[in-house]
């Protein structure tokens, strides 16, 4: 699986190969499922973007207070610019337990839409199955993240709620070519939240890059069956800065070439943390690692800076009210939410 470098700059992107972390009899069988899900998700693709606009647009993300479902091409924003992009969002599963009078982000997480069976048969059973199968790698791979900052391979649960109350999301993403659409930008430069996301690029096409240490952008080439692992804002805060949040923008397709299509996961965090309460203590030899590192430059992506000051709940609504301005018109008819006022 490939991997965004974080340490010393890059000018290509590393390849971590998964299998070699371990020789456990029960490792292979696991990779053997995740590529079987991996193989079955991405035949979907195409064939719900495929759909007739009246059945996607009766999942759309308006009718969700869960900010989860279709958005059509082009009501996205990054940085203020138009995405061209079309999406469908949707998480692992759980019901919402949100009261009235709680803080509205605690609405973000709750069950997802779904294409009806009888126009994509199987496209629910196997995104579940797709979800499930990269969650467990998330959490395993987080444990090795802790153990690679000289932490105990537990030293990052603190910021995880017991997994049956935890929720992270996904989306599968279609980007017309650029003959097609008003702008070259699939989406803008940004970071994403929480700790990491796990991107399958779901074709061929080249269009991902990351910035590095230098302000640089760096193509991804898409390689099959792998993913690349990309570090969240919030991982960034808690670990002091020792692991860099990836900076990536996504350009769209050549003219007279064909979609990209991709598929990210979103590992999240407990929605009721404020990280600036939860300090971890690194080896001095770890922390010197930074000052090996050198100076960062300046990247082009400036979102999820709330995470000092605010629940990391609030800090992803506020993201959502800035990216889907129309959704929050319908979500919250009566204004923004009391919690999202700095916005």
């Amino acid at each position: 699986m490939s991997s965004v470098g974080q340490g010393s700059n890059f000018t290509s992107i590393p390849i971590l190969n998964y299998t070699l972390l371990s020789s456990s009899e029960t490792r292979p069988v696991f990779i053997k499922q995740l590529r079987n899900a991996l193989i079955n998700v991405i035949a979907f693709l195409p064939k719900f973007f495929g759909l007739p606009q009246e059945r996607k647009d009766a999942l759309r993300m308006a009718n969700s207070p869960h900010f989860l479902g279709y958005s059509r091409l082009g009501v996205e924003m990054t940085k203020g610019a138009v995405d061209q992009r079309e999406q469908l969002d949707f998480a692992t599963p759980l019901e919402n337990t949100w009261k009235l009078g709680e803080p509205e982000y605690l609405r973000l997480w709750g069950p997802s839409q779904w294409p009806a069976e009888e126009d994509l048969p199987g496209f629910k059973a196997a995104f579940l199955r797709y979800l499930k199968a990269v969650e467990s790698l998330s959490y395993e791979f987080v444990g090795l993240l802790a153990e690679s900052l000289g932490l105990p391979p537990d030293g990052l649960a603190q910021f995880f709620d017991a997994r049956e109350r935890m929720q992270h999301r996904a989306k599968i993403v279609k980007y017309p070519t650029r003959d097609t659409v008003a702008s070259g930008q699939g989406v803008g430069p940004h970071f994403d939240a929480g700790f990491l996301t796990f991107l399958l690029q779901a074709s061929d096409h080249p269009g991902l890059q990351v910035q590095n240490l230098s302000g640089e952008w760096i193509d991804v080439p898409p390689r099959p069956y792998t993913f690349v692992v990309n570090i969240g804002k919030a991982l960034e805060s808690v670990t002091q800065g020792l692991a860099r949040a990836t900076s990536h923008r996504v350009l769209a397709p050549a003219a007279g070439t064909s979609p990209r299509y991709s598929i990210p996961f979103f590992q999240n965090i407990a929605q009721n943390l404020r990280l600036s309460e939860h300090v971890l203590q690194f080896p001095a030899e770890v922390l010197e690692l930074k000052g090996v590192r050198g100076q960062l430059g300046q990247t082009d992506s400036v979102n999820f800076t709330e995470y000092e000051s605010l629940p990391s709940g609030e800090v992803t609504l506020i993201n959502r009210v800035k990216a889907l301005p129309r959704s929050v018109q319908t979500i919250f008819p009566y204004g923004l939410p009391v919690h999202g006022t700095a916005y």
